[in-house]
C-alpha cells in the first residue's frame, strides 16, 4: 500500500489519499492521471490493468486501487 500511496502522492501531493474515497467522483483524478497510475502499477507491481478494470469504483480511492492490485496479483 505504501508504494501505491507514493505513486498517487507524486501525482497530487495536495490530496490525502489515505482518506479520500471520491477521487473520480470529485474529479481529483483525470484521464491523464489514470493512464499514469496504470503505467506505474503495471511497472511496479508487475500486473496488467486491463480495460475492463478501469472503472470509477476501482479508482475512487487508494484502498480500492490496492484491492484491485491484490486481485490482479492473485490472478498470476
Amino acid at each position: 500500500m505504501e508504494e501505491l500511496l507514493e505513486i498517487l502522492s507524486d501525482l497530487h501531493p495536495e490530496v490525502d489519499f489515505e482518506t479520500c474515497d471520491t477521487l473520480i467522483d470529485d474529479k481529483i483524478l483525470d484521464s491523464f492521471d489514470i493512464v499514469s497510475i496504470i503505467a506505474e502499477i503495471n511497472d511496479r507491481f508487475d500486473v496488467t490493468v486491463t480495460a475492463d478494470k478501469i472503472t470509477p469504483q476501482n479508482f475512487n480511492s487508494a484502498e480500492a486501487l490496492y484491492t484491485l492490485i491484490q486481485e490482479l496479483e492473485d490472478e498470476d
